[in-house]
């Protein structure tokens, strides 16, 4: 969400600029406040489009521009009654942008608000009836993709409004909670997951969505899983206990560090480290797709609370580029104590793999990531990156795999 506003911000100019010119040619933009009752003529694409850009119904999370007049000193635009997002510092008197709410909970909806358009001003206000429809679904992820069966995960997106069916890994479900705002499906791991899992699938009354990779499947893509697929060389510890670490699925890794000290990233000490032979990161054959069509997964379990330090991952011991993760760190610059309650699955974009030790740029193709043969070792270590001792951690690591998500 973060980004896409910060994406349209930098788009308002143009946008506005292609809304006037396009739209309404004869307009200029009115320096002085409006004075009037606002009114709302019509709903437009905010981007221009060959021919005739009148919308006749919109959906969550897309950009609009609403035209009519005495538009400017907006104090709330909502959407079925929820806030939109814009700034008034952008509008004319006659068009004002706005993004509709990526979230609205339609089935919650009061009648009276279904389907409207209410303009706030600081000169009074107008309510426009206008169809606003949920979209398909989208699903983001998964909360553990290699729970075992019986075992509750979630299905996690945006839309997830008058299901009509669900499917996990390849199997229909029948039993299963959605959430008031649409974003996540709760559910039990079926009986009868394979070792090659399948896809996740949700069909609502506005269209289906299906994951690209597979659930459960501990074949497609995986560099280490230490049971069936086990290309673990040195490092770190392993178990394949259940009472530390419940509701894994055979042998994990367990990296266990204690007194690192400011800045210490020596990957090679102790236990600190999961290093592997030479493994298959993406198929030769699609080394040409670009960078954002695949994505580093593993799962992890975290018991004693995280608050310090970081997991670095690299390609064949070259720190050209790598990926950080950091859970404890919100987007926002603020920390938690981070802990799991179970394992649950890591998404890391292989677009997130970055120069300058993850900080920098990311790779022009997978060929600048992964080599011409687009195989290698993985290397996924523990490392202090803050300013003060960290005296213990222990994060457990299973299921590393790379997958395409596009």
């Amino acid at each position: 969400m973060k980004k896409l506003i910060y994406h349209i911000k930098g788009c308002l100019v143009l946008a506005l600029l292609a809304a006037v010119v396009v739209m309404q040619p004869g307009c200029k933009k009115d320096a002085s406040p409006s004075k009037g009752t606002p009114v709302i003529t019509a709903i437009r694409n905010y981007v221009a489009h060959p021919g005739d850009s009148l919308l006749s119904s919109v959906g969550t999370g897309q950009w609009v521009v609403i035209s009519g007049k005495n538009l400017k000193g907006a104090l709330a635009i909502n959407f079925d009654g929820v806030k939109g997002s814009f700034n008034d510092a952008w509008f004319s008197d006659t068009s004002a942008i706005v993004l509709i709410p990526a979230v609205i909970a339609f089935p919650s909806v009061p009648s009276d608000k279904l389907n409207t358009i209410q303009y706030v001003t600081n000169h009074g206000q107008t309510t426009f009836s206008f169809p606003i429809v949920a979209p398909a679904p989208t699903i983001t992820g998964v909360s553990n993709e290699d729970a075992n069966p019986g075992d509750s995960v979630k299905i996690n997106g945006l839309s997830f409004f008058f299901i009509k069916s669900v499917t996990y890994a390849g199997i229909n479900i029948t039993s299963y909670k959605s959430s008031n705002d649409g974003t996540s499906i709760s559910l039990a791991v079926p009986a009868g997951v394979t070792q090659t899992g399948g896809i996740v699938s949700v069909t609502t009354k506005s269209g289906s969505a299906t994951s690209v990779y597979k659930v459960h499947d501990f074949v497609t893509g995986v560099l280490n899983n230490y049971d069936n697929v086990n290309n673990f060389s040195w490092g770190s510890g392993t178990s394949n206990s259940s009472a530390a670490y419940p509701g894994n699925n055979g042998y994990y890794g367990l990296l266990q560090s204690t007194n690192i000290s400011a800045g210490d990233g020596s990957w090679w000490n102790g236990g600190r480290s999961i290093n592997t032979n030479g493994a298959q990161w993406v198929p030769k054959t699609s080394l040409k797709d670009t960078v954002d069509h695949y994505a580093l997964k593993f799962e992890v379990s975290v018991t004693t609370p995280w608050s310090a330090g970081a997991i670095q991952i690299v390609k064949d011991y070259s720190w050209t580029y790598s990926a950080i993760y950091r859970p404890w760190k919100n987007a926002n610059g603020s920390t938690m104590q981070f802990t799991t309650k179970g394992w649950q699955t890591v998404t890391i974009p292989l677009s997130e793999f970055r120069t300058n030790n993850g900080t920098g740029n990311p790779p022009g193709s997978l060929t600048d990531l992964l080599g011409a043969e687009g195989a290698g070792a993985i290397n996924v270590t523990f490392i202090n990156d803050g300013t003060t001792t960290i005296k213990t951690s222990e994060i457990a690591v299973d299921n590393i795999r790379v997958v395409r998500i596009k």
